[in-house]
């Protein structure tokens, strides 16, 4: 299976946030690098931040998520990057 461009990939998660009622009216940024979606912004809720972050991940042909989104009680938006690689971690070093 080709991956999908960057390009396509962000449009894809995008029209993921779009599409929820509760996502839809924050402007939230979305960038793509690598496959890696890049979401910032903020959102009212640690809820709402992680709903985010959970429908940018189920986008296929998404390798992780960085998500930077400010939110109350939310951890620090300089979290750790989750990704989901293909290959055991000892063969990537």
């Amino acid at each position: 299976m080709k991956a999908l461009a960057d390009e396509d990939l962000r449009e894809a998660v995008r029209t993921a946030l779009a599409a929820d009622p509760h996502l839809a009216p924050l402007d939230l940024r979305i960038g793509v690098l690598n496959a890696v979606v890049h979401l910032g912004g903020r959102a009212p809720s640690a809820t709402l931040r992680d709903r985010a972050e959970r429908l940018a991940a189920g986008v296929v042909g998404v390798r992780g998520v960085a998500n930077r989104i400010e939110a109350p009680g939310a951890p620090s938006p300089m979290r750790t990057i989750e990704l989901s690689l293909d290959r055991p971690r000892s063969e990537a070093q």
